[in-house]
C-alpha cells in the first residue's frame, strides 16, 4: 500500500464543519468474522472444501437474519477470502479483517485440521481484544470434536478465551443448523456485536453527582478498562447558556410542544398541599421540559442544523464546536438537587429520549440514566444492545412487598398472583413509555417470543408502530412534579405496567475498581386496581410504576442482595445474554437466576472450576 502525503496547507485553510454520519453515532459498525478451516493435505482439503463453505454459509445467513444493531440494521458479517489451512491463508484472513473493524471471529470446521500449529500465525486474528468462538460439526465420519477440543485447549493455554459450540447429538449436515448450535451462535454474535459497538463510544455525564449517590460518580478508568469506552462531562451551567443563546432547533421545539399537548393527558395541579403555587405557567413548563430534551439529545449525538447557528456574543462565528455533541452511546442527567431547586426536572427529557416514539415518529431509543447514574446507564446501554434495540426502563428499587405486607396494607390476599412477592419499581417519571403498554400484544407475538424477534417485527410494521404510539398516548399521563422533591417544577409521567410481561432486571456495581454485575429474570405482575392504587399512594401516585416478581427467588431476596437503589430492566428474558456478554469483558456476575444449561461462557472458565470470579480475576480487564 502506497502512502499519499496529505496537503497540509489545504487542510490548514479548510474551515471546520459538521460531518454528517450515515448513522446516529460516528464509527464504523463492528463486524463479525467467519473463518472456515480445514486440513490442508490435498485429499483431505478437496473432500471437505464444499461442505465447509456450506457450514460457513449457514452461519452467515443465521447471523445476518437475526442479529441487529440498535437502529435495526443487520449486523455486518465478513468471511475469510479463502479457507484457512496454513499460516499464509491465515495471514490473508488477518489482513482482510483488519480493514473491516472486526470485533469477533467464529471458526467453523467439519473435520480435523492442524489446531494450534495451524492457528499460531493468526491466534487472535489480528487483535487480542476480539471475541473468539469455535463451532465444530458433530458427525461420526468427520471428527470435528477432535479439532474443536485440541483448538480450545490451545487457546486456553495461550490465555485467549474462546467459546466452544458442539451439538450434543449428531447433526444433519444437509439440513438447517440445529437449535442448540443456532442458539449459541446467535448468543455469541449478539453479545460480541454489543461489545464491539460500545468500544470507542462515550458515556456523557450531564452534571455531576446527584444527592451523594455513588452510582453518579463517573468512574473514567473503570469505564475505559472494562467497556473500552470514553467518559465525558458537561457542566449543567452549560444548559443555561444554551437556553439563553437559544442554541436548539426552535422549529423542532414548536413541533415537539404541539405533539406533546396533543398526545398526552396532562394534569398540572395548581398547588402543592394547598400552599405552594406552581413555579411556571403551563405552556412554559412544557416548553422548558422539551428544551431540556432537545439539549440533552443534541449533546449526545450532535445536530448538523446547529452548526450553522451564530451565537450573539461572537459576531459572524459559526459555532460548529457546540453542534458536534459527544458521540455518546448513553448519558445521565444529574437533576437533583442543584438543577431542580430552580429548574424543571428531567422526567420529560428522560422518559421521551428513552422511548421509541416522539414528535418525529418511530425511532431507536436514546439511553439516558436518571440522577446521572452511569453504572445503571451503562447497564441500560448493554440491555438495549442485547435486546435487539428494545427501550430500557430506569427505576428505583422502591419497595419490597410480600403477600403478607400487601394484605396487611390493603386487606387483599394476592398470594396466588405474586407468591414470591413483588418489587415496586418506580422513579419520578424517567421510565421509557413502552413499559406502559403490552408490546407483545401490539406486535401480535406470544410472550414466549424472544424480544429480539419482537423488535424485528415491530420495525417491519408501520401499522404496529402507529398502534404503539397510540397506545402510549392513551396509557401515559404527565402530572405536575411534587414540589417537595422538585421546587423548580417539572412533569412526571405516570402509568402502570401491564402484568404477565417477561422482564429482565440488571445492575452493574463497583467494588473498588472491580466491576460486577447482577442479572435476574422475572415477570411483571398485575395487581387488582384498588391494591395497586393503595401501594402507589404510599410512595407517589404521580410516578410510573412497575410491579415485578423475580423467578426462583423472593422479592426480598432480590432487594436484599442487589447492590444499590437503582436497577435497569428490559422487556424480554435476556439474562443468559448478559452472562455471555459479561464473560466476554471479564466482568464477574455476583447474582443471577439463569438455568445451568443456558450459561454460555468460554472454555477457560472450566479450567477454573466454573468459578466466574476466579476466571475474570485471572484474565483481568480486556482493555487494560
Amino acid at each position: 500500500m502506497k502512502d499519499v502525503r496529505p496537503d497540509f496547507a489545504k487542510l490548514a485553510s479548510t474551515p471546520r464543519s459538521f460531518q454528517d454520519a450515515d448513522q446516529r453515532l460516528v464509527g464504523c459498525p463492528p463486524a463479525i468474522a467467519i473463518t472456515p478451516v480445514a486440513d490442508g493435505r490435498p485429499s483431505a482439503y478437496d473432500s471437505n472444501v464444499e461442505k465447509t463453505w456450506r457450514m460457513a454459509e449457514k452461519t452467515y445467513d443465521l447471523i445476518r437474519e437475526h442479529v441487529r444493531y440498535p437502529d435495526g440494521t443487520p449486523v455486518r458479517v465478513v468471511v475469510a477470502p479463502e479457507i484457512v489451512y496454513g499460516p499464509r491463508s491465515g495471514a490473508r484472513a488477518q489482513a482482510y479483517y483488519a480493514t473491516q473493524n472486526v470485533c469477533a471471529n467464529i471458526w467453523v470446521a467439519r473435520s480435523w485440521c492442524y489446531s494450534d500449529e495451524l492457528m499460531s500465525a493468526c491466534q487472535g486474528i489480528g487483535s487480542s481484544e476480539w471475541q473468539q468462538c469455535a463451532y465444530g460439526l458433530n458427525q461420526t465420519d468427520r471428527p470435528g470434536a477432535v479439532w474443536l477440543k485440541a483448538f480450545t485447549a490451545a487457546m486456553d493455554e495461550k490465555e485467549r478465551p474462546i467459546f466452544c459450540i458442539y451439538n450434543p447429538d449428531l447433526e444433519d449436515e444437509n439440513g438447517p443448523l440445529c437449535d442448540y448450535v443456532a442458539t449459541r451462535l446467535l448468543r455469541f454474535a449478539r453479545c460480541a456485536a454489543a461489545v464491539g459497538y460500545l468500544r470507542g463510544k462515550n458515556f456523557l455525564g450531564v452534571g455531576g453527582v446527584a444527592m451523594g449517590i455513588i452510582g453518579s460518580d463517573l468512574r473514567r478508568n473503570v469505564m475505559l478498562h472494562t467497556f473500552g469506552m470514553g467518559s465525558c462531562s458537561f457542566d449543567m451551567s452549560g444548559l443555561h447558556t444554551r437556553i439563553d443563546e437559544k442554541f436548539y432547533d426552535n422549529d423542532e421545539l414548536k413541533r415537539a410542544c404541539e405533539w406533546f399537548k396533543k398526545t398526552f393527558k396532562i394534569v398540572y395541579g395548581n398547588k402543592n398541599n394547598g400552599k405552594l403555587p406552581r413555579p411556571l405557567p403551563e405552556d412554559e413548563l412544557i416548553r422548558q421540559c422539551l428544551r431540556e430534551t432537545l439539549l440533552v439529545r443534541d449533546l449526545m449525538v450532535g445536530n448538523a442544523k446547529l452548526a450553522r447557528r451564530t451565537p450573539s456574543w461572537v459576531p459572524g462565528y459559526k459555532h460548529v464546536e457546540w453542534a458536534q455533541g459527544y458521540n455518546a452511546v448513553a448519558a445521565g442527567t444529574q437533576g437533583q438537587r442543584q438543577w431542580t431547586d430552580g429548574n424543571p426536572n428531567f422526567d420529560v427529557c428522560e422518559s421521551i429520549l428513552n422511548s421509541m416514539v416522539d414528535w418525529n415518529g418511530f425511532r431507536a431509543p436514546y439511553v439516558v440514566a436518571t440522577e446521572n447514574d452511569g453504572k445503571n446507564g451503562i447497564g441500560m446501554a448493554v440491555g438495549h444492545l442485547l435486546s435487539g434495540g428494545m427501550s430500557q426502563m430506569f427505576a428505583d428499587i422502591r419497595t419490597n412487598w410480600t403477600p403478607a405486607s400487601i394484605k396487611k396494607a390493603t386487606g387483599t390476599d394476592v398470594s396466588k398472583i405474586c407468591p414470591r412477592g413483588i418489587i415496586d419499581k418506580r422513579n419520578s417519571g424517567a421510565a421509557a413509555l413502552e413499559y406502559a403498554v403490552d408490546l407483545y400484544k401490539i406486535v401480535g407475538c406470544p410472550k414466549t417470543t424472544p424480544i429480539q424477534d419482537v423488535m424485528v417485527k415491530l420495525r417491519a410494521s408501520e401499522k404496529a408502530q402507529q398502534k404503539l404510539a397510540a397506545e402510549i398516548g392513551k396509557s401515559v399521563t404527565y402530572m405536575g412534579a411534587d414540589l417537595t422533591y422538585f421546587p423548580g417544577d417539572g412533569l412526571s409521567s405516570h402509568f402502570r405496567t401491564p402484568g404477565g410481561l417477561p422482564m429482565t432486571s440488571y445492575r452493574y456495581n463497583c467494588v473498588g475498581d472491580t466491576m460486577t454485575c447482577s442479572v435476574v429474570e422475572g415477570e411483571t405482575v398485575e395487581l387488582p386496581k384498588a391494591v395497586g392504587d393503595k401501594i402507589g399512594a404510599i410512595t407517589d401516585p404521580t410516578w410510573p410504576e412497575t410491579h415485578w416478581m423475580p423467578r426462583g427467588m423472593t422479592s426480598f431476596e432480590y432487594m436484599n442482595r442487589i447492590g444499590p437503589n437503582h436497577d435497569g430492566s428490559s422487556l424480554g428474558l435476556i439474562g443468559a445474554d448478559f452472562l455471555t456478554f459479561n464473560a466476554m469483558l471479564r466482568i464477574p456476575v455476583d447474582m443471577h437466576n439463569i438455568a445451568k444449561e443456558d450459561v454460555f461462557r468460554p472454555t477457560m472458565w472450566d479450567r477454573f472450576g466454573g468459578d466466574d470470579f476466579r476466571a475474570c480475576a485471572y484474565l483481568g480487564p480486556v482493555y487494560k
